[in-house]
């Protein structure tokens, strides 16, 4: 494990960098051939009636100047895999793809399932810092990033994420890349870049050439959150599980999977394992309910990881977009509220 700081890394010195590309721990591959395109583009245009929901999904309105009222450590779910979190006195934005639609041109994407979002980025307090987890642009959105431009201090980052900041106007002294397994402290905080099961890439052009990560927040021996970006399942889980678990919460990828990508997605059970794994106490269900990015529909997610939950006796919970957990009560939300 390294603990190193660094502003900005040789890629070539990462073991995670191979012939100009980024690479997975395990290989990693994904069915490119023509059957298999058709087939897919074959079902996209075909669509799923039941593909997203048939109306608005409700959102709890949140007040942002409750946010950091106190040191508690609470979590707020945007949907998706946006998440403002509270912990140690900091607040940290994971992933915060607040965009209406996660597309180069957002008029022709997949449109956000609700009208509004439980607080506009321009009404949140000052953000202590951003974690990213890939480039994608369900995770990292140009409009929210600009939006956060002057209001977060920091942002970490995997290696060679900050380029895309940097372009946007994100001082460079306000970034810091980071390769699996770098460990460093950020006001009272332990974070750590561990490994993801995935790949990167904005255009034709970029494939890996970013890296992909998971976050581990640690704020103190009692109140650890783990982060698990977008990943297939892999022996990662475990290696992490062993180095920071047990864990208070998990945030654990759950959606848009699809048998034929599923080395970089993880099918629902694969995550009810993936949280054991990691030796997670409490687990929410993430990367769902705000669009559509496959050809499940968009409650299967959902269905079919608390059907695995109760099956293997894992504590799950399933809060509103918009509603606050505190990470360490004694009961979670955990309605079927999609229903």
């Amino acid at each position: 494990m390294s603990s190193s700081k660094g502003k900005w890394h040789l890629y070539g010195q990462s073991k995670n960098f191979s012939k100009g590309k980024f690479v997975n721990q395990i290989p990693t591959l994904m069915d490119t051939g023509v059957r298999t395109t058709l087939s897919i583009l074959r079902d996209f245009m075909k669509g799923n009636p039941n593909g997203k929901p048939a109306g608005r999904v409700p959102v709890q309105p949140m007040d942002a100047r409750l946010i950091q009222r106190d040191d508690q450590a609470r979590l707020t779910w945007f949907g998706h895999s946006a998440v403002l979190l509270e912990l140690g006195g900091k607040t940290i934005l994971l992933d915060p793809m607040l965009g209406k639609a996660p597309s180069p041109v957002p008029l022709f994407g997949s449109k956000r399932y609700s009208e509004k979002l439980p607080v506009e980025v321009e009404e949140l307090p000052p953000i202590d810092a951003v974690l990213l987890s890939h480039d994608h642009y369900d995770h990292l959105d140009y409009g929210t990033i600009k939006k956060l431009k002057n209001k977060a201090r920091q942002f970490f980052v995997p290696l060679g994420v900050g380029r895309h900041l940097k372009r946007w106007g994100i001082d460079e002294s306000q970034i810091e890349e980071h390769d699996w397994w770098d460990e460093f402290e950020f006001e009272g905080l332990t974070l750590a870049c561990t490994p993801a099961r995935h790949f990167s890439g904005r255009g034709l052009t970029d494939r890996n050439a970013t890296l992909w990560c998971s976050w581990v927040i640690l704020a103190g021996e009692h109140k650890k959150v783990y982060f698990s970006g977008d990943s297939g399942y892999g022996p990662h889980f475990a290696e992490i599980g062993e180095k920071y678990g047990p864990f208070d919460m998990t945030l654990m990828e759950c959606g848009q999977y699809d048998e034929r990508w599923s080395a970089i997605h993880m099918m629902p059970e694969e995550t009810v394992q993936a949280h054991i794994d990691v030796k997670g106490k409490i687990m929410i269900p993430i990367h769902w309910s705000a669009f559509t990015l496959a050809l499940h529909d968009w409650t299967d997610p959902i269905e079919r990881v608390t059907k695995a939950a109760q099956e293997h006796d894992i504590s799950i919970s399933t809060p509103r977009i918009g509603e606050t957990v505190t990470i360490g009560s004694v009961i979670y939300p955990a309605s079927a509220w999609w229903r």
